[in-house]
């Protein structure tokens, strides 16, 4: 701790975070290598659904940040999401374990240290991996969802939405990826090219392509996330008995190697949050804050419907009372339309090592309100667990840009084992909720339910002329294509689950979402 005393600068930044409400501690005032306890760095509790951004180089001590300010927003009472991409976040659950090293720092910040674990979920994508799983049905994903999934371009994203309305307007559910494929091969037919001219067409070049990549996706085992029991995301918002809110931690370690797949996984979260939740203004704690790791994957490649859709959703879900926080390398892993939407920010180290990590760093340093710091040259000399801080005051206005060294988390700064972790899974009442698939008649039993069965058609006496001769050629071409594809060990390999009742009408949201029926 230091003894010197404080300086003028700092002092002015300190009168900066100097909030009334409740707030986040982040840590200290730092100075020419000096941190100064008397002048803390905070967030306001109330600005948390004003979402930010977590950004900083590799090894900087970004999930140290996303854990201290998770047991904060805990004890406080708030519902926390984390998606755990490297495995390394379940430790927030435990104690932390004492150390000369944390005692330092915390000396230095003027800390409290104790070690506390958080409340928390363990989950994961559909069961892969040891957590509780989350599925969601085909329709709940909607088609824009689904096509960034299958990087398709423009094109075969409207043909995909022609799919999803078709069959919602005939009532055939799709709950798993053999629904979807089994509505495609339909509507690639004689007879459901037929049905579908009066809205549009589906050509077989665009249907191939769909199918092929619905074929890549399940071998890369994707297809145990579509299905039902369907996750209910108001799971997200619990407490506990004594007011703690609840760390949800989405174990993805199994599906790491599928950036795409689980990057879009957590938007439909979202989606299905801001189609449940109420509006509620700015309240004076968020509902829910959801950490959104490794942001960059989730843009990358991305359409412009799906961008404007991810702006949309940013802007509106405040209102809600959700925050989100976007972590990642650089600001410029972030559309500036969604960066624009991002009030608080913790930028740990970056560095300029070659032409494009100068240039990203000079984007950074103009992103930042104006100060006494040459950021230029603090943001290359950070340390780990030291970071540039701006945020909201409670009146919303940007705080000054302060140099902080960042307070130690309490709880556990690594992983949990794997038997602690299954036995906090074994232990949750959602386990059996969520654990086993069910499954029940939807687009594929229907479908297969139409095509001519082999007997009866053998059955038929054999007809002579033109006419009669063109019938039979007719329902061969159509039976024989859906039951062909349908009976395909490829697209029997589709993993079953199946789903509610869906109606006549299905209300889609931002990116093509059913509503929910709680």
């Amino acid at each position: 701790m230091s003894s010197a005393p404080t300086p003028a600068a700092v002092r002015e930044i300190a009168d900066g975070y100097a909030f009334t409400g409740p707030a986040l501690d982040l840590g200290a005032v730092l100075l020419d290598g000096t941190a100064y306890p008397d002048a803390p760095v905070r967030i306001p509790l109330g600005v948390l659904n004003r979402h930010g951004l977590v950004a900083g180089a590799t090894g900087t001590g970004k999930t140290k940040t996303l854990q201290l300010i998770a047991e904060q927003l805990s004890g406080q009472g708030v519902p926390v999401f984390l998606a755990d991409i490297k495995g390394d976040v379940s430790g927030v659950a435990a104690p932390g374990v004492p150390s000369e090293r944390t005692g330092a720092r915390a000396a230095e910040v003027g800390q409290q240290w104790a070690p506390q674990g958080c409340p928390a979920e363990f989950y994961a994508l559909g069961g892969q991996g040891a957590g509780i799983p989350i599925r969601a049905t085909v329709t709940s994903f909607g088609p824009l969802l689904l096509a960034k999934v299958l990087d398709l371009n423009e094109t075969q994203e409207s043909s995909l939405s022609l799919v999803f309305h078709y069959a919602d307007s005939k009532g055939l559910e799709l709950y798993d990826l053999k629904d979807l494929t089994a509505v495609i091969a339909f509507l690639a037919s004689p007879e459901g090219k037929e049905e579908l001219r009066t809205i549009g067409g589906l050509s077989a070049a665009t249907a191939g392509v769909i199918l092929r990549a619905l074929t890549v996706l399940e071998n890369e085992g994707a297809g145990a996330f579509f299905g039902e029991p369907e996750f209910d995301t108001a799971e997200l918002l619990r407490t506990t008995p004594d007011g703690r809110g609840v760390v949800s931690v989405l174990e993805l370690p199994a599906v790491q190697d599928r950036p795409r797949l689980f990057s879009t996984f957590l938007m439909w979260l979202l989606a299905d949050l801001y189609q449940e939740l109420p509006e509620v203004g700015d309240p004076d704690k968020p509902k829910l804050v959801f950490f959104f790791d490794e942001a960059h994957l989730l843009f990358k490649g991305a359409s412009k419907a799906f961008l404007e859709a991810i702006t949309q959703t940013v802007r509106l879900i405040r209102s809600k009372g959700v925050g989100i926080f976007f972590v990642t390398q650089t600001p410029r892993d972030v559309p500036s339309d969604v960066l624009a939407q991002l009030g608080n920010r913790v930028q740990h180290a970056l560095r300029a090592f070659t032409p494009d990590d100068a240039k990203a760093l000079k984007a950074t340093v103009s992103t930042f309100p104006r100060s006494s710091y040459d950021l230029g040259a603090v943001l290359t000399s950070l340390g780990t667990g030291e970071a540039v801080v701006t945020v909201l005051s409670e009146k919303g206005a940007p705080t000054p840009v302060a140099a902080t060294r960042l307070r130690a988390p309490q709880s556990l700064m690594g992983p949990v084992g794997d038997g602690e972790l299954r036995a906090a899974v074994d232990a949750s009442p959602l386990t059996a909720r969520y654990r086993d698939a069910i499954d029940r008649e939807s687009a594929y039993e229907k479908l297969a339910a139409r095509a001519p069965r082999p007997e009866a058609a053998s059955a038929e006496p054999e007809q002579s002329g033109p006419e009669t001769r063109e019938a039979p050629r007719q329902k061969e071409g159509v039976g024989g294509l859906l039951g062909s594809l349908l009976g395909n060990p490829t697209v029997k390999s589709f993993a079953r689950s199946a789903g509610r009742q869906l109606g006549q009408e299905i209300s889609r949201s931002l990116f093509g979402t059913s509503k929910r029926r709680r």
